[in-house]
């Protein structure tokens, strides 16, 4: 390297797979250290859905992307700290609709109750000044890791744009009887 070029550091979190390949449940289940029933229960409370393709009634697969995937874990980081369910959906739902890259540059930190989305340094040491307790999960971290895991897993292609659409079209047969019964 001569001596007026810069060392050009790659992206860390260009790492994921695209949006075009997903995962099916047991994939996302071992790669995220979570249960069938936990990540049954997450999609048919849409705590996390698979944006890539949802369950069409039986025998159909669900298919996670690598964002879901990320979210999932970050779901069991905050559970394992103690957090409650209905705490952890309020930090998914500021989640929801940004992208790997969005993500992958917070700090999520809780004080066991509320979960804060840091964003820098400063704005850590400013929950940290306050006095309380708190842990914080870094998302990076988490996206480095997952990276490292789920690349030795084998992927589905995503087929077609349909997928796509049926994921926003339907529910799982399932979810659709439980909400003509409670209707």
């Amino acid at each position: 390297m001569s001596s007026n070029q810069q060392p050009v550091q790659e992206s860390l979190f260009d790492l994921g797979p695209d949006e075009e390949v997903g995962y099916r449940v047991p994939i996302a289940c071992q790669v995220a250290g979570i249960t069938y029933r936990q990540l049954d229960y997450w999609a048919r409370t849409n705590l996390v859905k698979p944006s890539i393709r949802n369950a069409r009634g039986s025998g159909s697969q669900r298919l996670y992307s690598f964002r879901d995937v990320l979210v999932l874990k970050i779901v069991k980081r905050l559970l394992d700290t103690g957090i409650s369910l209905q705490n952890i959906r309020l930090a998914v739902e500021k989640l929801r609709d940004r992208g790997v890259n969005d993500i992958a540059e917070i700090t999520l930190v809780s004080d066991g109750t509320t979960v804060y989305e840091c964003r820098s340094n400063d704005e850590v040491i400013d929950l940290l000044g306050g006095g309380q307790g708190v842990f914080g999960i870094a998302v990076p971290g988490i996206m480095k890791e997952l990276s490292g895991t789920i690349s030795a897993f084998p992927s589905e292609r995503v087929d077609s744009e349909d997928d796509f659409r049926d994921n926003v079209i339907t529910t799982d047969e399932l979810a659709a009887r439980r909400q003509r019964k409670s209707s």
